[in-house]
């Protein structure tokens, strides 16, 4: 079965940079879609990032400017840089591959297990 699995995580201050990365059991580049999500404790998951396969990248609001997301085929993995860290960035981050877009990539083909992220002030 294919696996996703994130890493990275951790803790770290406000202001702080993390890079998480998301390695895969099978080719990358066989999804026309790859994106990260996150979610606090009692809370709904929401999206983050975005990448497609002509290597097109779109953002939540909450982070753009702060936040990028990229891939290597190669190496089967997806990673998310941070950087500027807040404590709303405070979750945990999942990957994810093949997210229609007319269902808001939301609803995804495969998920990862998360990694927790936590931003202390």
């Amino acid at each position: 079965q294919v696996q996703l699995v994130e890493s990275g995580g951790g803790s770290v201050q406000a202001g702080g940079s993390l890079r998480l990365s998301c390695g895969v059991s099978e080719a990358t580049d066989s999804y026309y879609y790859m994106g990260w999500f996150r979610q606090a404790p009692g809370t709904e998951r929401d999206w983050v990032a975005g990448i497609e396969t002509d290597g097109s990248t779109s953002y939540a609001d909450s982070v753009k400017g702060r936040f990028t997301i990229s891939k290597d085929n190669a190496k089967n993995t997806l990673y998310l840089q941070m950087i500027s860290l807040k404590p709303e960035d405070t979750g945990v981050y999942y990957c994810a591959a093949d997210c229609p877009r007319a269902l808001g990539r939301n609803q995804c083909r495969l998920w990862g297990q998360g990694t927790q992220v936590t931003v202390s002030s």
